[in-house]
């Protein structure tokens, strides 16, 4: 039987810091197993193009406070 996402997210959040760090890392790996041609490229724009706004102020940036309860929120739904 699988744990709702809701619960994993509980229980992953309750770990110290350095064993959610190494758990985010193993769940990314487990996602980049094959990678398109130019996605590093890519992504590396797109971190520039993000940066760009943020430093111009096209955007609006959200506290992470703030985020996290609408994350949360999102997950107990």
């Amino acid at each position: 039987m699988q744990r709702p996402p809701a619960d994993v997210l509980r229980d992953a959040l309750a770990l110290p810091p350095e064993a959610r760090a190494a758990l985010v890392d193993s769940l990314v790996d487990s996602l980049d197993q094959d990678t398109d041609e130019g996605a590093e490229e890519a992504w590396q724009e797109e971190i520039r193009l993000r940066l760009q706004q943020i430093d111009t102020g096209a955007v609006e940036l959200t506290p992470w406070a703030s985020a996290r309860l609408r994350l949360r929120d999102r997950l107990e739904r």
